[in-house]
């Protein structure tokens, strides 16, 4: 089971080396996945840092996608699959940890980390041949930036989603060892200054949810812990929000952001997103009334 999903929103241009300075515990061998072979390349010198959890179908071909880089670290918590054993034939050294929030076992991985620099992947994304190449320039270019954001280009349902707001989506994934996530349930980030963030060109191809079923149990298990994080930091959820928030949502993703572009799956994720959009305030306002 995947722990964290999020969007953030930059522009980003290209320049010449692709930078924007500007802006398992367990006996038997598990049974590895197919993983598409990986050409030989010269290390990359960065610790590349996996949050996993129920991750055997994916895990090798994460690790797979990140060969290049001369440390990989794999986190895991409360499997009830191969992941870890998985991710250590891979070639990962992996290691479990406790579980409190996915910032907090980033930041267990981090503190392992043999390099100057890291970069953060959840075990449904991989890293492009462009972004190796990005990632190495700017290590070798002796940056003043501490952090680089990395375009994720989304996929739903075997589709590239190119609007409504999905391709906007560029988080924090590159930055100095010295760096930590904040350790909240929802919308964990990189604490970082802004004007010390670069963005890089090279992408990250993401597809966040394999099924309809996977989207539902992680969307109920979000709107939870986001409504305890609101709730917890004073917010009441209102009346007005209940009805107005939800369509709000899918008028702004379908109509405004452009979602309507990508036909039917764009349909799909604006009423998907209303549809969380209401779980999270009918949660919030379940939490007023349960204490």
């Amino acid at each position: 089971m995947r722990q964290s999903k999020g969007t953030e929103g930059t522009e980003w241009t290209e320049g010449t080396t692709g930078i924007d300075e500007g802006a398992v515990t367990g006996s038997r061998m598990p049974s590895i996945p197919s993983v598409p072979s990986v050409p030989s390349v010269p290390s990359v010198p960065v610790s590349v840092v996996i949050a996993a959890r129920n991750e055997a179908p994916h895990i090798a071909h994460c690790i797979a996608s990140v060969a290049w880089a001369s440390e990989i670290l794999v986190v895991e918590n409360d499997s009830t699959d191969d992941t870890l054993a998985i991710a250590r034939a891979a070639g990962a050294n992996a290691f479990g940890h406790p579980f409190t929030t996915i910032g907090a076992q980033r930041n267990v991985a981090i503190e392992r980390a043999s390099n100057e620099w890291i970069v953060v992947l959840d075990a449904d994304e991989r890293a492009t041949e462009e972004l190796r190449d990005t990632v190495a320039a700017a290590i070798a270019a002796g940056t003043a930036r501490d952090a680089y954001r990395i375009p994720r280009r989304n996929f739903f349902l075997g589709r590239e989603v190119r609007h409504g707001g999905w391709e906007r989506d560029r988080p924090v994934r590159l930055f100095r060892r010295a760096l930590r996530y904040d350790e909240r349930p929802v919308h964990e980030h990189v604490i970082v200054d802004d004007a010390r963030i670069g963005t890089l060109a090279g992408a990250l191809t993401h597809t966040p949810y394999d099924s309809l079923d996977e989207y539902f149990e992680k969307l109920d298990r979000y709107a939870r812990d986001w409504a305890r994080q609101h709730h917890a930091a004073g917010r009441r959820a209102h009346a007005w929000q209940l009805v107005l928030k939800p369509p709000a949502r899918f008028i702004t993703m379908y109509l405004v952001r452009g979602g309507i572009l990508d036909g039917g799956v764009g349909l799909l994720l604006a009423v998907l997103a209303s549809i969380s959009v209401a779980a999270k305030y009918a949660r919030l306002w379940a939490e007023s009334r349960e204490r």
